[in-house]
């Protein structure tokens, strides 16, 4: 059974005339009646009574056109509503995030595409690094915001900023009034505020003191970069933070912010599953944190 068939058999019910039914349908009378036998032999059953000078439906031909005439309908609606997912007028775009990142990034970036795009529905995902690399793996979210490196395998990214990472330290640590950049090397006895394990940033930390020859011996973890701060701020050990939480806060005590000798940076990236198919959405999410990175490279 093809779709033009169904198309001709409504076509034909509504006319009761093979002339007039295609001339509609722009075919050649023959074809049409040749196509109609083709379905009633595929089917097994008589759709039309052929007498000279009308047609007129069995029982079975009126099941049948009403059918069609639902499948028709229901290909239409779907070909309206994949055209307005197409051309951006509806749809619904899940992003994950990792908290710190997004608390500091998706208020600059949402409003931007919300104005641009007002009828997708943005779904917000928060979760650690591990958790968001296996949703988006899986299909789960269609985006996240990651840092480098990735883990999972079946991801793929686009790189959308790089910025610098900080040492906080207690307000009067020794190296606080410092005026030079601090080598890592000089950290190697310092107690360390990590991230909780499954943390992409606790990684980073753990990469930078392998990289200087030495493992950070860690006093206090915690689930929120917030809470790492305020732990370095009452003197409890030293971190390494993003620039983009690097802020003095006015309601509470903050850490001292000092720049490493060895300048090191993490990359942010959107990442998505390998292969998958990006909706219009989702390239558009994509483009959008693009022309806003050097604004956001700027605050951070």
């Amino acid at each position: 059974m093809e779709f033009r068939q169904l198309q001709y058999a409504i076509q034909i019910a509504a006319e009761r005339n093979f002339s007039r039914a295609a001339e509609k349908l722009h075919i050649a009378q023959p074809s049409l009646s040749q196509q109609l036998s083709k379905l009633e032999k595929e089917l097994g059953v008589l759709l039309f009574k052929r007498s000279t000078g009308s047609v007129e439906l069995t029982y079975a031909g009126s099941v049948f056109v009403e059918k069609a005439q639902r499948v028709l309908d229901m290909a239409e609606q779907l070909r309206r509503e994949m055209e307005d997912i197409a051309e951006m007028r509806r749809g619904r775009l899940t992003v994950g995030s990792l908290p710190m990142t997004g608390a500091h990034l998706l208020p600059h970036v949402l409003p931007v595409y919300r104005a641009a795009y007002p009828d997708i529905e943005i779904v917000l995902v928060e979760e650690t690094t591990r958790k968001l690399e296996q949703l988006t793996a899986t299909g789960a979210t269609d985006v996240s915001l990651l840092s480098l490196p990735l883990v999972e395998p079946a991801l793929d990214f686009v790189p959308v900023l790089v910025e610098e990472i900080l040492l906080a330290v207690p307000p009067d640590h020794p190296l606080a009034g410092q005026a030079e950049a601090v080598p890592i090397a000089r950290l190697k006895d310092e107690p360390f505020v990590l991230l909780k394990k499954g943390q992409g940033f606790r990684a980073i930390a753990h990469n930078l003191c392998d990289a200087a020859g030495f493992s950070p011996r860690v006093v206090f973890e915690s689930g929120n970069i917030e809470t790492v701060q305020s732990l370095v701020a009452a003197g409890m050990g030293i971190a390494f933070v993003p620039r983009m939480v690097a802020r003095p806060a006015p309601s509470r005590p903050s850490p001292v912010y000092l720049p490493l000798a060895e300048k090191p940076t993490r990359t942010l990236v959107i990442a998505y599953r390998r292969g998958r198919y990006l909706s219009n959405a989702a390239e558009a999410f994509i483009a959008t944190f693009g022309r806003l990175a050097p604004q956001l490279e700027q605050r951070s």
